[in-house]
């Protein structure tokens, strides 16, 4: 658990440096790296870039499918003008797990691919000297970690990941790392939550310090206006006729903290929100208190060469894409994302379910995934699972509580429920998370195929229901496909039978297709039969009140590991993974053009 996460700034008090570019790079098989004091730095490995994935850059099978410890290594120039504040490095993200070294002293580790940590090096960098910052880093996948998987060592003595989830184990620095520095004892997190109504609004702000004996607090408009002040470390800022953060139609306040000393600014730090409210009331999913009809994807951070690497040029394209197509959302698959994503759905008004990467934990998983017919909740792990499940959670909520964007937690995807024994996981999970974020937003998880209203034992923990289901592909595929439908009709007609009243959002559903691939009549694979696909889920979207959002599979196709039902990845993409349309997106951008935002308000 990080003590803070707030995203690098530059002002008077705080500075920030990239330190992207080329690293030195080295594979450590027989993990010695510390013992040949690799700690210390080294010149004699391939320069790699960051933030990228290692894999896809390498023209040799066994460098991309490397499992195991790897290294980074860097230098960095610390000037003398840097003394007197805290030196630190922020890593956006190192898949799995990282430690990090300066200057040959070892400084911390993390455990989490995709969120970011901080290393505090102020005692161990050289003042107006170069210096070494390395990184050892593994990717090993294990069942009692997040994602979940296991790793297998070939006959050649060779590691290989054996993922449970369908989507490639790309690993190195995938984000930005920043030289950072910030003020002694300045502040490390603020929150908000917010009371809006058509004539005044209320943003109730909170901070943390480690020190000053008062702040300021100013919320500023788009035109540069300060339309509230307020002092202390909570308190309540008043808006008059405030402009509200709406879907698809985005206004950005920024509140600015001051933190005094003696009178004097010793800390400052500024950001953007918007003022909104979410809200789950029967059926309906209300922001701002209207009723909100979720379209959108299921996404990955994918690209070719860079893999997982976060790419400005990738979302910038992604984002114009999802708004062409009238999408409003999306779905963070299957763990939370770059900051800066979220920053672009803020100011483009996308709302984002994001999902911590639980993922992978279901044992029956198909067998291509390598999965094992047993529960995965009594598996011997879960008591590490859950330590290293909790402490993501709180970094996801910690780090992405104050976006506007945000509209719910998912802190699972295709979990095993279908078992008893997954019930007091769930009880304990959803327990400890109650609390976490102050606009207490809806928290919810995806459920596949097997864990239905009738099978699955954890229907009673989600504020609204996400369902993952592929009738006309995984099963009752090409000339089935009207059984398949009747089928997801006979299960939406048990859950409209029950006495649930809560939303149901369609989070996965979708098609293998090769673009370019047409058959008169359709068969499976061709853009014909993607169409008629999605054709068929719509008509049941349209049959049932409580559904109150779409999100096919996926927005674009993506990598994963090798196997017989995959032709170089999962081609489920509405766009081909270099961002091109299939002939689905013209008929999703013309269904969801026509789509009112309050589509089935009321019913």
């Amino acid at each position: 658990m990080e003590k803070g996460l707030l995203y690098p700034v530059i002002n008077n008090y705080r500075s920030d440096e990239k330190m992207d570019g080329l690293w030195n790079f080295k594979f450590d098989p027989a993990y010695e790296g510390e013992s040949k004091g690799w700690q210390n730095g080294f010149n004699d490995g391939v320069k790699m870039p960051v933030p990228a994935s290692f894999n896809d850059f390498f023209t040799d099978k066994d460098a991309r499918e490397y499992t195991g410890d790897f290294w980074y290594s860097k230098t960095f120039f610390v000037p003398e003008y840097f003394e007197g504040r805290d030196v630190q490095i922020r890593f956006g993200a190192a898949t799995h797990r990282a430690v990090v070294y300066v200057n040959g002293q070892e400084i911390r580790s993390h455990e989490g691919g995709f969120l970011p940590f901080t290393a505090e090096v102020t005692n161990a960098v050289k003042f107006g000297e170069e210096n070494i910052v390395s990184v050892k880093i593994n990717n090993e996948l294990h069942r009692d970690a997040l994602p979940a998987g296991d790793t297998a060592t070939l006959k050649n003595g060779k590691k290989m990941a054996k993922p449970f989830f369908d989507f490639y184990n790309y690993s190195g620095l995938n984000r930005s790392v920043h030289l950072l520095t910030v003020p002694k004892n300045g502040i490390y997190d603020y929150s908000t939550s917010y009371e809006v109504g058509d004539a005044e609004a209320t943003v109730h702000y909170s901070i943390q310090a480690d020190s000053g004996d008062d702040v300021k607090v100013s919320l500023i408009n788009e035109d540069d206006q300060i339309v509230a002040t307020g002092e202390g470390n909570t308190g309540d800022l008043k808006v008059d006729h405030p402009n509200l953060w709406n879907v698809r139609d985005a206004y950005l306040y920024t509140i600015k903290f001051e933190l005094m000393n003696d009178g004097k600014i010793v800390d400052e730090y500024a950001d953007q929100i918007g003022l909104r409210t979410i809200e789950i009331k029967g059926h309906e999913i209300l922001v701002n208190h209207k009723s909100v009809y979720l379209r959108g994807f299921g996404r990955h951070e994918d690209s070719i060469y860079a893999g997982r690497g976060f790419d400005l040029n990738v979302e910038r394209r992604d984002m114009n894409l999802m708004k062409w197509i009238g999408a409003n959302s999306f779905r963070s698959s299957h763990y939370p994302y770059d900051e800066q994503v979220y920053k672009f759905a803020d100011r483009e008004g996308i709302l984002v379910i994001d999902e911590v990467p639980a993922v992978g934990f279901k044992m029956a998983a198909a067998s291509f995934l390598g999965g094992l017919n047993q529960s995965f909740f009594d598996g011997d792990w879960t008591h590490e699972l859950y330590k290293k499940h909790l402490d993501q959670i709180i970094d996801m909520i910690k780090r992405d509580k104050n976006h506007p964007s945000v509209l719910a937690w998912s802190l699972f995807n295709e979990p095993d429920t279908s078992n008893e024994s997954a019930v007091p996981y769930f009880e304990k999970l959803f327990a400890a998370t109650a609390d976490l974020d102050p606009e207490k937003r809806p928290r919810t998880f995806t459920l596949n195929e097997d864990d239905t209203y009738e099978t699955s034992k954890c229907l009673k923990f989600p504020d609204f229901y996400l369902l993952n289901r592929y009738p006309g592909w995984y099963h009752k595929w090409g000339y089935e496909i009207s059984d398949g439908e009747a089928g997801l009709r006979a299960e939406l007609d048990e859950w409209q039978k029950s006495d649930i009243d809560k939303p149901i959002v369609f989070s996965e559903y979708g098609a293998d297709t090769e673009p370019g691939l047409h058959k008169l009549p359709s068969i499976m694979w061709s853009e014909e039969y993607q169409i008629e696909l999605l054709e068929m889920f719509d008509r049941v979207f349209d049959s049932y009140d409580f559904i109150r959002g779409e999100q096919p599979w996926n927005l674009a196709d993506f990598q994963t590991v090798e196997g017989n039902m995959r032709v170089n990845g999962n081609k489920k993409g509405i766009f081909t993974r270099d961002r091109q349309p299939k002939a689905a997106a013209f008929y999703l951008k013309k269904r969801w053009t026509k789509l009112p935002l309050n589509y089935k308000a009321g019913k």
